[in-house]
């Protein structure tokens, strides 16, 4: 088994298996033990599709180099292996669509996108956010009675997916993605131009047709793993999760906290059980909460503190994008200063 960045690859005999959906270039040279396979990510993302053998695999004693292109790196898996590179941590802010109102979503990707962020989660509002403490649940239920609905959320995401490099996923409740029926709303998410999907509610025992519907749909999905979660159940819910795993850094519902989260020995077991990257949320408000985070997990959420300092500047009259730029700013640079454990 050969790991690089994100990626597993395991060699059966002559045909590498793909375990973490990535592109990588794999090359096999002789050695005392055999044929050993070293693999390394494309420069650039790669297209859909199945594997496309480069050069086919001899059986000979010396079969030479040889590549396979895999399915795709998506902006997610590339901005993971990005960071993981440069010894960097990545900064993924949370908005609620329709937050202040969803004619601003465009503007405030983009004010996100200049200001550092590196992947965004876009919430959809939903009317019992019973794990969102009172900011959320609060701007929610403002969306809500605005007429935000998920139809005209993925119309505007849409028709904005073009000017955005972001990767953008959907923080979504399970009671949304039933009634709209699974398979058709994330093929839904995924024409919209969505990277991945969280469905933070979702039954442990029943999530696997989502995931599969993730699948066919080129879309990753991210499942949410509590402080107290017994290591059995880590590893299966570990296991239901395509592009990282989501670390609640804290018991609780969402909201702002003082002290930062303390994620070192967590994230050591759970690197254990699991090669995906590791993203912490919940309680995490302030620049020094994000460097703590990403000495250890490999990104920062900030959700309620983003959400507060949006009602903030639409109640003083500053403009939006300005606000959001010089609140995101900090956290970013904390993000993005190099690790050098």
């Amino acid at each position: 088994m050969v790991s690089t960045g994100t990626s597993t690859t395991h060699i059966v005999r002559d045909r590498p298996r793909l375990a973490i959906r990535t592109s990588m270039s794999v090359t096999s040279t002789r050695s005392p033990r055999g044929f050993m396979r070293r693999a390394t990510p494309w420069s650039r993302p790669r297209g859909l599709g199945g594997w496309k053998v480069l050069k086919p695999m001899s059986r000979s004693r010396n079969p030479g180099p040889w590549s396979v292109r895999c399915p795709v790196m998506g902006r997610l898996a590339e901005m993971f292996a990005r960071h993981r590179v440069t010894g960097t941590g990545a900064l993924m802010p949370f908005i609620v669509a329709g937050d202040p109102t969803l004619g601003d979503l465009p503007a405030l990707l983009q004010a996100l996108e200049s200001a550092g962020a590196d992947a965004v989660e876009i919430g959809i509002p939903f009317s019992d956010p019973i794990a969102d403490g009172p900011l959320i649940a609060a701007a929610m239920h403002a969306a809500l009675g605005r007429g935000t609905r998920v139809e005209s959320v993925l119309e505007r995401v849409r028709d904005c997916r073009d000017s955005i490099r972001l990767p953008l996923l959907a923080m979504v409740s399970v009671s949304i993605v039933d009634r709209l029926g699974g398979a058709t709303f994330i093929e839904a998410l995924s024409d919209a131009g969505f990277d991945g999907v969280i469905v933070p509610d979702a039954d442990l025992d029943t999530i696997e047709p989502l995931v599969a519907a993730a699948e066919a749909a080129d879309i990753g999905f991210s499942t949410l793993l509590a402080p107290d979660t017994s290591p059995e159940r880590a590893a299966r819910i570990a296991s239901t999760a395509r592009e990282f795993l989501y670390l609640l850094a804290r018991r609780g519902i969402t909201g702002e906290r003082g002290d930062a989260p303390d994620l070192e020995g967590r994230v050591g077991r759970i690197r254990e059980i699991t090669a995906l990257p590791l993203a912490a949320g919940f309680g995490i408000s302030s620049a020094e909460h994000v460097a703590t985070v990403v000495r250890d997990a490999d990104g920062a959420i900030v959700g309620s503190a983003l959400v507060r300092a949006i009602g903030e500047a639409v109640s003083s009259g500053e403009d939006l994008a300005d606000a959001v730029v010089r609140f995101v700013e900090p956290l970013a640079t904390a993000a993005h200063r190099s690790n050098p454990s």
